[in-house]
């Protein structure tokens, strides 16, 4: 979706029309939960947190400012209701424990439906081999398109840390032959 549609779209949605919401759910909506399942590790929470992201993208059309790049304002809703929800549930982003990540990854990439809302099981495998940083950061890359200054806007760390991060998910993959990156 352009820049200038969805402006468009945030107009209607202040003036209540829902199609304008439906319109932005159409575009986004499998990013937007693959960006939260990145967060979350867990089918069900990311699920639920795209329910509220859509919930409060209808509640919050006033306060769109235009100009500044949609993709990038829906990111960081979506990585803030992730981060809020973890928080709340006094759970810690498993990134330091590179244990927990891969406990972790087994039971989110591996769960029985993921083919389906992916629909690539050579990426499901090859994903398997990630951190959920390192994930969370190759999503916001690949799918969201974003320059690594983006994402290192967005996730509020240096931006070598993200080209780091990238660098060492690409060769992990490459090195499980998976070169479709």
């Amino acid at each position: 979706m352009e820049n200038s549609r969805f402006e468009e779209c945030m107009n209607r949605i202040r003036n209540g029309d829902r199609e304008a919401l439906k319109e932005i759910y159409e575009s986004y909506h499998e990013y937007i939960y693959h960006l939260l399942l990145s967060i979350t590790g867990n089918h069900a929470d990311a699920e639920d947190l795209s329910v509220d992201f859509f919930l409060k993208l209808w509640n919050s059309g006033d306060r769109y400012v235009p100009g500044n790049g949609h993709k990038r304002w829906i990111t960081v809703i979506a990585r803030n209701l992730a981060l809020d929800f973890l928080r709340r549930k006094n759970r810690e982003i498993p990134y330091e424990s590179e244990q927990l990540a891969q406990e972790a990854d087994r039971k989110t990439w591996n769960d029985p439906g993921y083919d389906e809302a992916l629909g690539d099981l050579s990426v499901k495998q090859a994903m398997e081999v990630l951190t959920p940083s390192e994930r969370e950061i190759v999503h916001m890359k690949i799918a969201g398109d974003f320059t690594f200054r983006d994402i290192a806007d967005i996730l509020k760390i240096p931006m070598g840390t993200v080209t780091w991060r990238y660098r060492q998910a690409i060769g992990k993959l490459r090195r499980c032959g998976y070169e479709a990156l």
